[in-house]
């Protein structure tokens, strides 16, 4: 039996216009997220904007950023702040914003904002 009775038949290849292709880029992303925060605080809003990736994807990187820094700058990260009663959120480990204030329980979170000094 041939393989084209037994439903084995060759796949067609997807067109090259139908596949998407990523941008161009002439820097990794890591090093453009480096290179808009070096010159001054963002929020991973801002820099997923400017960078053209997804906010998740940001604070993946911004988290391999802070870790791979530490001999040669400083990751400055200011912490996320309720806007309704203003608590800061200091101890916080992680990057990403909480979802609620644990004092007011209120959801509307100002984003914390990362730079790197020299």
């Amino acid at each position: 039996m041939s393989d084209k009775k037994r439903g084995r038949g060759s796949v067609p290849s997807p067109s090259p216009a139908s596949s998407p292709t990523p941008p161009e880029r002439h820097e990794t992303i890591r090093r453009e997220i480096t290179s808009l925060i070096e010159d001054g605080p963002l929020s991973a809003k801002d820099i997923s904007g400017l960078v053209g990736v997804r906010e998740k994807e940001v604070y993946d990187h911004l988290e391999h950023i802070r870790k791979a820094r530490k001999l040669f700058s400083i990751f400055r990260h200011t912490p996320a702040e309720c806007v309704k009663c203003g608590f800061v959120f200091k101890k916080r480990e992680r990057l990403k914003p909480p979802g609620r204030c644990p004092m007011c329980r209120g959801e509307a979170i100002e984003p914390p904002l990362f730079s790197i000094t020299p």
